[in-house]
């Protein structure tokens, strides 16, 4: 039939408009936000804190506290436990932000005990954060029935973490550092120094003698007015 085609082509136009605008609408409106029903599952949600919509998996709420101002990207899991509770939190709370928080679309925040992200920590999407790992010291037993092994993770505030980077069991990444895209980190990380690799590295560090060493390539250009070491007005 000649109408055939442009009739069908018609309700597909209606039909990817209407989804489209409905998943605006979910996107706007699906948000979790201080206040509201969602928010209360939490063991805090903070003012002015928000959790995008469609979020990740979220386990375990009432352990996890979330500060003020933090955005917190589109498919982010928050696990305080696993699913079904086969290992159960050991601590409360378990995951904790501080304020002004931001984690990018897709990450990971798993944690059995204490994951502590301080206040101004930035993530990129796809990081993965993790205070627990499968442990693989009895050769008969299938590493993924073993008993996971802990140990406390801590992200110092001010901190940067680029996309895809992997945070090990007892990381503890000091105050205003930068972690290099794909970079794994486990041990003490200290403040105000660049870390890269796998195993993540310290490439660059600031000292009171010697600024940065090795030197910046460039300095960075500061826009007039911009107060220089001196943290924004929020």
């Amino acid at each position: 039939m000649p109408l055939a085609d442009p009739l069908r082509h018609a309700v597909d136009r209606v039909a990817s408009a209407a989804v489209q605008g409905g998943w605006r609408v979910a996107r706007r409106f699906g948000k979790t936000k201080a206040g509201s029903p969602g928010a209360r599952r939490f063991g805090a949600f903070g003012d002015g804190s928000s959790l995008a919509f469609p979020p990740g998996e979220v386990i375990g709420p009432q352990a996890i506290r979330i500060g003020a101002r933090c955005a917190i990207g589109a498919e982010v899991t928050l696990a305080a436990g696993f699913p079904d509770q086969v290992f159960p939190p050991v601590c409360d709370p378990v995951i904790t932000l501080g304020d002004r928080v931001t984690i990018g679309r897709g990450g990971f925040v798993v944690g059995l005990a204490s994951i502590h992200l301080e206040d101004d920590v930035t993530i990129a999407p796809n990081v993965y954060i993790t205070d627990h790992n499968h442990t693989y010291t009895d050769l008969w037993l299938p590493i993924g029935e073993q008993w996971p092994e802990q140990a406390d993770v801590r992200i110092g505030a001010g901190s940067w973490l680029g996309t895809g980077v992997i945070v090990l069991p007892g990381a503890q990444i000091g105050r205003h550092v930068t972690v290099a895209g794909g970079a794994v980190v486990r041990g003490v990380v200290p403040d105000h120094c660049v870390v890269a690799g796998a195993p993540a590295r310290v490439v660059r560090r600031w000292t009171e003698a010697d600024g940065w060493v090795p030197p910046l390539a460039r300095e960075v250009e500061v826009p007039p007015g911009w107060p220089v070491g001196v943290p924004p007005e929020r």
